[in-house]
């Protein structure tokens, strides 16, 4: 109990900063919903998809192979530190200049003709977050998790003061007149070309301070360390695109596949941009996951030579489920008012209906990374190749399928298939391989009856604001309330405080 304690609290310091960081970010969408056209938006989520996509093609799971070959192949960490280090360094020079110089193809090509400046700048973006991955693995692998939350504390902070002063302050200092039409060669006309840049000028100034908390690197490619840690990460990309897949191409395909005219007095651009809009609402089980995740990859791979880590496995995914299960309803029941909230320009709330389906989504993807520990640790990385072909395949089936049928839902639908069949896949293949003693039929029914009451408070409605308030959050209690009673006899193990209130 006391390793699960333990991994609650450095979930919570990566979840702070997570959550904190990534909520102020978050923020920003009521800027750009205020301030920018849904065109805009839209381009912003077609190009931040791409940037997703091909983040992890500059990474190639280097940050996993890193893990694992600092503390299980009786390798000195250090070395392997300045190996990978330098690995990604000579990747990312290959790979950032032949974007930078396909920029004007991939413009005329995704349809931004005469802006092939904002693929130059996604390649450099893309440079500064590959060169900063090793580094940030390196606090989380030794535990160093202030560290490994100021760092990314201050990036956020740095990307939130740039868009301010770049959407916001400028153009409102342009149009009070006291700042001249053109001030620094500023364009009025420009929406994202302004996100890229805030964003380019963070991760740049981030850079040294990273680079000097972490450690300076040597420069060192050894092959009895290189090529083992190729054959290791490599699988493991396929794993990450399909991660991608799942949270990004309906973002990325989505204006190309709906029809023009499916969404009346809106283009398929602006539609792209309501549907991204909507996408950000369901980025707090994101959130969660990705602090679960800073936290647990490398505490699996520590347990992963105790006799009772599979014993251990097992808790973490019921108590993963149970709370992400308690978030997912308590966001679908207050969509009513969260959305107009966040979500400030007209049009936006008709697609709130979609995020229920996106939290679970994204809950599927927490599951699976549960899941995915077996070929971690046993290093049968290469069936995370085929478990990724599939519900890549599954992704694009169902968007291509269903988006212009269904529009919002079709997008929203993707991200459910393509996690459902992967943890389909990696649950049937993990017990034959590394049996865990997962509590299979309870974990389900929460899911299934989570989704099913997410839903019906999201359409309970009265004529009452205040009623509908307390129906629909009384439906969080009606789903805690099963959880104690069918949990009773192992509430103990979970709520270890108890014991301590009662001396």
């Amino acid at each position: 109990m006391s390793n699960l304690r333990k991994l609650a609290g450095q979930t919570a310091i990566y979840g702070l900063s997570s959550i904190l960081g990534r909520s102020i970010n978050f923020l920003l969408i009521i800027i750009y919903t205020a301030y920018l056209s849904k065109a805009e938006l839209g381009a912003f989520t077609t190009l931040y998809a791409l940037i997703g996509f091909l983040n992890i093609i500059f990474t190639y799971g280097m940050e996993t192979a890193f893990f694992r070959f600092s503390t299980g192949k009786n390798l000195d960490p250090e070395k392997v530190y300045h190996n990978t280090q330098s690995l990604l360094i000579t990747s990312t020079l290959v790979l950032g200049s032949g974007l930078y110089l396909l920029a004007p193809w991939l413009a005329d090509w995704m349809e931004y003709p005469d802006q092939a400046y904002l693929f130059r700048w996604t390649a450099m973006i893309l440079s500064f977050d590959a060169i900063l991955a090793i580094p940030f693995a390196k606090l989380r692998l030794e535990n160093r998790a202030f560290a490994f939350a100021g760092a990314k504390m201050i990036n956020i902070v740095l990307n939130v003061i740039f868009n301010l002063i770049l959407i916001v302050v400028i153009p409102d200092l342009i149009n009070s007149g006291h700042l001249s039409e053109g001030f620094l060669g500023y364009k009025s006309y420009w929406g994202v070309e302004y996100i890229l840049l805030a964003n380019l000028f963070a991760n740049g100034l981030i850079i040294p301070f990273v680079w000097w908390r972490a450690g300076i690197f040597k420069f060192k490619l050894e092959g009895e360390v290189i090529r083992p840690m190729w054959n290791y990460s490599l699988p493991l990309l396929f794993m990450g695109l399909a991660g991608v897949t799942n949270d990004l191409i309906s973002r990325l395909l989505f204006e190309y596949v709906l029809p023009e005219s499916f969404y009346s007095g809106m283009s398929s651009r602006a539609a792209a941009g309501v549907f991204g809009a909507n996408f950000k609402l369901a980025v707090l089980m994101s959130l969660v996951i990705q602090a679960f995740k800073y936290a647990a990859e490398p505490f699996f791979f520590k347990q992963s030579t105790d006799q009772y880590s599979r014993d251990l496995y097992a808790k973490v995914m019921h108590a993963f489920i149970l709370f992400c299960t308690v978030l997912m309803i308590a966001i679908s029941v207050n969509l009513n008012w969260i959305g107009p909230l966040f979500l400030r320009g007209e049009g936006y709330s008709d697609g709130l209906f979609i995020v229920p389906t996106l939290l679970m989504g994204y809950l599927l993807l927490g599951v699976y990374f549960n899941l995915s520990i077996w070929f971690k640790v046993t290093d049968k990385t290469n069936y995370s190749f085929w478990i990724t072909l599939i519900g890549a395949l599954i992704s694009i089936v169902v968007i291509i399928w269903l988006v212009p049928i269904l529009g919002f839902l079709g997008g929203a639908l993707s991200t459910l298939a393509c996690y459902l069949m992967m943890c389909i896949l990696c649950f049937f293949f993990g017990q034959k391989y590394y049996s865990i003693p997962y509590k299979t039929g309870r974990d389900l029914f929460y899911l299934v009856f989570g989704f099913a009451l997410s839903y019906l408070g999201f359409y309970l409605k009265t004529e009452i604001p205040l009623v509908d308030f307390l129906l629909k959050n009384s439906l969080i209690l009606v789903f805690i309330g099963f959880v104690m009673v069918l949990e009773k006899a192992h509430l103990k193990a979970y709520l270890p405080f108890r014991r301590n209130l009662k001396n």
